[in-house]
């Protein structure tokens, strides 16, 4: 990671490029109780986007007084229920026009969207609702995928689009350990979400970390608690940057970063010349 990292901070001090990282904490009030401070320190992004913070605006403002490397937070909590999913956008050195939500009532409950406007593009951090168990919210989250499918195209009618967060999808079989017994039997690699993605991709978003690396076997960003999945890899890639085409050559790194815990997520990261 030293070595990695130096790099990425010799690239940033050439060239005039923003590092952001995005990263589902599941629960931030526990997260800060295992080296999240710590981590975010050594990653040193500009913007850092979290997912399913489980808190209320209160408790997550209180965080953000640890990371006072940002000046400037934003936090989308759920109104449906306390201590479930939400989001937050922490900003470094720029000032942004942040907004909350997609404007759809039945899919603003839960606080799982916030949309960041700079001079050059829209970010937005997403937590995408999971099809539960038995895929009992399967029949929802397709309805999700296709309102927020048309949400960032909109977005990007105006200028260019940054995605990030856990989109709760292996898109490939590579994006996941065990792909022929989870096929069509668990949430977050059934047909209907596969092909929610793939619209997400023929509309011109772009998997930027997959389209970079586009055979890499082994690499996921979720590993379930139980059976020591994570000791022995056996995870899942749900947690993605997709940019619009118009921003691919801007890239400079994408990456997934496994050697951070403190949640049953890893972070992933992109620098962008800006």
């Amino acid at each position: 990671m030293s070595e990695n990292n130096n790099k990425s901070l010799y690239l940033r001090a050439m060239a005039n490029t923003l590092k952001i990282v995005s990263w589902n904490v599941n629960g931030i009030r526990a997260i800060v109780k295992k080296d999240f401070i710590k981590s975010i320190k050594r990653m040193n992004p500009d913007i850092l986007c979290l997912q399913e913070t489980k808190a209320p605006y209160e408790e997550v403002k209180t965080v953000s007084t640890l990371l006072n490397q940002f000046p400037e937070v934003h936090i989308n909590s759920s109104k449906a229920r306390k201590g479930y999913s939400g989001t937050a956008i922490f900003l470094k050195n720029s000032s942004a026009e942040v907004k909350a939500d997609m404007g759809i009532q039945k899919h603003d409950q839960e606080g799982r969207v916030l949309t960041a406007s700079f001079p050059g593009f829209f970010l937005v951090t997403v937590y995408t609702p999971n099809s539960g168990r038995g895929l009992e919210r399967l029949k929802y989250r397709t309805t999700w995928d296709t309102d927020f499918m048309k949400f960032i195209k909109n977005l990007e009618k105006e200028k260019p689009v940054i995605v990030c967060g856990d989109l709760n999808v292996a898109h490939q079989a590579i994006d996941l350990a065990n792909p022929k017994s989870n096929y069509n039997k668990t949430a977050g690699y059934t047909q209907d979400e596969i092909d929610g993605f793939s619209r997400l991709l023929e509309s011109g978003f772009v998997d930027i970390f997959r389209k970079r690396n586009p055979e890499l076997l082994g690499v996921y960003t979720y590993w379930n608690y139980m059976f020591n999945a994570r000791q022995n890899n056996k995870g899942w890639r749900i947690d993605y940057f997709l940019i619009s085409e118009s921003l691919v050559q801007a890239v400079v790194e994408a990456e997934v970063y496994p050697e951070f815990h403190g949640s049953d997520h890893c972070p992933v990261g992109l620098v962008i010349n800006t």
